[in-house]
Formats: C-alpha cells, sequence, structure tokens
C-alpha cells in the first residue's frame, strides 16, 4: 500500500521535470521575437485647426492589429516590423458639415455651444504600420525597456458626420471632401506593459474642396493614448 503513494510522487516529479525542462527549451528561444499583436486606446485632437474651431467632450480612437516583427541585428533586440490593422476614430468639434441647396457639402463654424449636443466626425480605417524598433529584451526576460518610431498608412473605410442641436439631426456618409489617404508619424515608448503611444498626421483630414470663406481645412489628426503589446 506504501508502494502506491511513492510510485504516484515519483510519476508527478517526473512529469512536472518534463514539463519544466520544456519549458526552459521554450524560454531560451535564439531566434525570439516580440510584441506581434497590438491594441490601444486614444485620446484624437485636431492640428493646424481653423481660427475659432474648437474640441469638445472625449474624441477616442481605438487601434488593434498584427505587426510582423523582424529582428536586425544578432541580440535580435533592434527590429524592423511590418503589420496591418484596424482603427476607429472619432473628433467631436464645432465645424458643422451641411448641405447647400446644390446638395454640395458646405462647412462653417458653430459659434454657440449651446446651440448643439453634439457635433462630430468619425472614421474607420485599414492601416498599414512600418516600424523601427529597439528594445532591450532577452530570450528570457519578459519585462523590457521599448522605443518604436515608425510611420503609418491609413485607407478610410467609411466615415460619417452627425450633428443635433437647434438645426434638428443631420447625418452625413460618403462625403468626397475626406482624404480617403491618411499617413503620419509614429511612436510608442515605454516598459513592459504600459506604452505611451504618439501619432501626428502628415496630411489633412480634409481634401482641399473643404473650405471655411475659401479657405481650405488643413486640420490634421493627431492622436496620443495607450499601446498594449502581445506576442
Amino acid at each position: 500500500m506504501i508502494r502506491l503513494p511513492i510510485f504516484l510522487v515519483f510519476l508527478l516529479g517526473s512529469i512536472t521535470c518534463c514539463f519544466s525542462q520544456e519549458d526552459a527549451v521554450k524560454v531560451v528561444d535564439s531566434l525570439y521575437k516580440e510584441d506581434q499583436f497590438y491594441a490601444g486606446v486614444t485620446y484624437n485632437l485636431i492640428g493646424k485647426k481653423p481660427d475659432n474651431l474648437s474640441q469638445r467632450g472625449f474624441s477616442l480612437g481605438f487601434h488593434l492589429g498584427f505587426i510582423k516583427d523582424m529582428p536586425i541585428n544578432k541580440a535580435r533586440n533592434v527590429a524592423i516590423g511590418i503589420g496591418l490593422g484596424y482603427s476607429a476614430n472619432s473628433y467631436n468639434q464645432n465645424l458643422l458639415i451641411n448641405k447647400d441647396d446644390t446638395n454640395n457639402f458646405t462647412y462653417s463654424i458653430i459659434e454657440n455651444s449651446n446651440s448643439y449636443t453634439k457635433n462630430k466626425f468619425s472614421n474607420h480605417l485599414i492601416e498599414l504600420p512600418i516600424e523601427f524598433r529597439w528594445r532591450s529584451s532577452t530570450p528570457t526576460d519578459y519585462n523590457f525597456w521599448r522605443i518604436y518610431t515608425g510611420f503609418k498608412f491609413g485607407y478610410v473605410l467609411t466615415h460619417t458626420t452627425k450633428y443635433k442641436g437647434d438645426l434638428g439631426s443631420i447625418n452625413y456618409s460618403n462625403n468626397e471632401d475626406f482624404n480617403k489617404l491618411q499617413y503620419g508619424l509614429t511612436m510608442s515608448a515605454g516598459y513592459n506593459t504600459w506604452n505611451i503611444y504618439l501619432y501626428y498626421g502628415l496630411n489633412p483630414i480634409f481634401s482641399k474642396e473643404a473650405q471655411i470663406n475659401a479657405s481650405s481645412i488643413d486640420m490634421n489628426a493627431v492622436k496620443i493614448g495607450l499601446m498594449f503589446y502581445i506576442l
């Protein structure tokens, strides 16, 4: 009767040892890669604003995707990343987008903030991030510093504008005055889970056809938030 418990203890010890050895083999991987999935949330700002344009409320962005991590040095702590992602963004502000009698889009600044309860435009993008990546990682260290800088292309799949106020409810989509292609500079920096993320758009949100008082609306997207990476 005593031999059975001794045998079970020996068996469990052997299994544990085997799993530990397998884990060690998995952990010490000389060809390891890092941070191939990402998810983030940003607060969206508007740069190069026209006179009297202001933001109101929370303008949020949600981002997720996959980046192929390709180390370029022997230590594998320097890499190039190329990926594919999705982004959803909203911008709450006081730029009224409406149509005139000829069915053309018009743009004006809402001066009285008490005259409306909602005024925003939103977009959904497919994105192509390209990054130069540095990190202090090793094959066995999962907590490390990182600085990732890069460039991101975005193609706008859909966009909408919504207004609710003294003029009633105004909703539009498929406004050709929005630039379909968005691109800008990116940077992620941080330690372990928490990473500050920055995006600065290099081209305007609107095309040159979108104007206020015969002047083009050259405002661009600026995003500040947190990015989380997963193997």
